[in-house]
This record gives C-alpha cells, sequence and structure tokens, in this order.
C-alpha cells in the first residue's frame, strides 16, 4: 500500500471522496452477517450428517464418528481465525464514519476536503495495473439448506477469508488518507491566539494578514504533527522562526512556526501527533506560541476548518 505522502502530487489521486461510502459499509455489514451464516452453516454440517448417515457399529462408526470431528474442528479454527479481523475491520469503519459524518456536516467551502485514497489504477502506478468488468459481488453462504455440507462450508469459509482480505486492504487505504489529513491539534491544552485571517500586527499596529492560527503555551511544549508525512523544510525561516515544514501528500503541507527546538530532519517521515518540535518564540514573535498553518497546493487556508474535524465526537 502506498501512503500518500511517499508520493509525487501527480501520482496522487485528485478530487474530493468520502472516506467511507454506502457501499463499504454495506459489504462489512454483509461480511459479518454471513460470518454468522457460517458459523450456523459450520453447525448444519454434523446435524446434517448425523442425520443421513446409516448407522455404523464397531471400527468403521469409530473412524467415521472421528472424520465428523475433526472437520468440524478444522472448520471452527478457521472461523475463529476470521472473527478477531471482522471485529478489527467494525472498529475502523466506525471510526471512519465517524469522520465521514464530521466531514458532511462541514458547510461547503472548498478548502476542508477529504484527501483520496492512493489506488491502483491510478496514472503513473503501472506496477499495480488492475481492469475488468465491474460485478455485483458474489455471496459466499447459500440459502439452500441442501448446501449444508463440509465442501459448501469450507468453501462459504475461504470466500469470506477472501472479502475480508479485499476490505481489509480498501479500509487500509482510507485510514492512510485519513492518517494523512492535518485536522488533529498540534498541541496539548494550549489556548487558541490569533486567529487566521485580517489583523492588527503586533509589531507595526497595522492591519495585515495572518496566515496561519497562534496556539499560545509556555515554552518547552510539544509541538505534535498534525497528520502522517514527510518532513521537507527544518530550521531557521524568516519571520517564522524555527520552523518545520510537513508534506501530506494530495497537496497538503503544514507549518509549525517559533519553535524553541526542533527535534526532526528534513527527509523523516512523521506519523500522526509525534513529537516534532517544542514551543518557543523565535522570531518574529511576542512570547511563546506556536504559530501553526495548513497550506493546500501552497495556499494559506484556515486551521481552524481542518482542527474541527477531529475536534469532538458525533453522537448518534
Amino acid at each position: 500500500m502506498k501512503l500518500p505522502w511517499s508520493s509525487s502530487a501527480g501520482d496522487l489521486t485528485k478530487g474530493d471522496v468520502r472516506f467511507v461510502t454506502h457501499e463499504t459499509a454495506r459489504r462489512a455489514a454483509i461480511a459479518s452477517a454471513c460470518a454468522a451464516a457460517v458459523l450456523a452453516l459450520a453447525g448444519g454440517v454434523a446435524i446434517g450428517h448425523f442425520a443421513r448417515a446409516p448407522a455404523v457399529s464397531g471400527a468403521d462408526g469409530a473412524n467415521q464418528h472421528h472424520y465428523v470431528v475433526g472437520e468440524i474442528g478444522r472448520m471452527d479454527a478457521s472461523i475463529a481465525l476470521l472473527d478477531p479481523r471482522i471485529a478489527r475491520l467494525a472498529a475502523e469503519l466506525a471510526q471512519l464514519r465517524q469522520f465521514d459524518q464530521r466531514l458532511r456536516a462541514q458547510p461547503a467551502r472548498g478548502a476542508a476536503t477529504a484527501p483520496a485514497p492512493a489506488r491502483s489504477g491510478d496514472e503513473g502506478n503501472d506496477a499495480d495495473g488492475e481492469g475488468g468488468p465491474e460485478l455485483a459481488p458474489r455471496r459466499c453462504v447459500e440459502a439452500s439448506a441442501a448446501r449444508a455440507d463440509a465442501k459448501a462450508v469450507n468453501g462459504a469459509i475461504d470466500c469470506m477469508a477472501a472479502t475480508l482480505s479485499a476490505l481489509e486492504q480498501a479500509t487500509a487505504e482510507h485510514e492512510a488518507a485519513w492518517d494523512a489529513f492535518p485536522g488533529r491539534r498540534p498541541l496539548e491544552g494550549g489556548r487558541n491566539g490569533s486567529p487566521f485571517g485580517n489583523r492588527i500586527d503586533p509589531f507595526t499596529q497595522r492591519l495585515s494578514f495572518h496566515p496561519g492560527m497562534d496556539l499560545v503555551a509556555p515554552t518547552g511544549t510539544p509541538i505534535l504533527a498534525a497528520a502522517g508525512g514527510r518532513v521537507i523544510f527544518a530550521g531557521p525561516k524568516a519571520g517564522y522562526g524555527n520552523a518545520v515544514e510537513i508534506d501530506h501528500g494530495n497537496g497538503f503541507v503544514t507549518r509549525y512556526g517559533h519553535a524553541s527546538k526542533i527535534d526532526v530532519r528534513v527527509g523523516q517521515i512523521v506519523l500522526p501527533e509525534e513529537h516534532i518540535a517544542d514551543v518557543g518564540s523565535t522570531g518574529r514573535s511576542t512570547g511563546p506560541h506556536l504559530h501553526f498553518e495548513v497550506l493546500v497546493h501552497g495556499q494559506p487556508v484556515n486551521p481552524a476548518d481542518y482542527l474541527a474535524l477531529f475536534a469532538a465526537p458525533i453522537n448518534g
């Protein structure tokens, strides 16, 4: 799987996407229902076998019994391997669905849009080429009771495993895009200072544009990456003092200014909420704070719109 920030801008999917489509969620629900059906079908194998099988005594009867018990044991072990995968997938989908709800609730500003997950059919990714007609997914479990035999159950288990693998891959791609979305608060605690937009400059007392938002906190407070990405700048920058810039892919870059100490280097891959620097008052600053910017294709946008998407849980 390709991380959004590990590719050039030309390799990334363009346009706005929703992180969890109704189809993805529906298929995940079907996967869970199919798992329950496979369990019931596995139980039907034993019941159906003993109901249909003629009574056999002696060594042949014992061998038959051991065979059936062994088959059921193998099926049970296979299904047991699917259970935690379904649970993990459900938790991941719940998290992504919650973010999707927040994104849908945002007024249309044209800025706070979700980055698209990297897809294998995109131009410039020839090694992962895929295609073919789009057909409806096949059911893993047949409704007919006549199919309640060991071969049918084993086939259903294999089908479930393949379906889960496909869903897990799709979810992982959406999670990678979610990790690269710059919406996590870059400080624990602190208070909001000067907001994004026009303001009275604290040095000249004239009207000026403030391309980010200030978060006031004591010197030494850890500065955290708002999203996963690659460090593209780390050092002194005119007006910003000690600064860090992170490329998150899809045209997203975050900038962190006035740090007292920088803890990352250019080219380093950072994870969401990783400690990258410490709050300070270097550069053009009147006191210790973090100057935080979000840039989309080089243009500053209001960081508050992005932080709002991660600020509070969605109820209901």
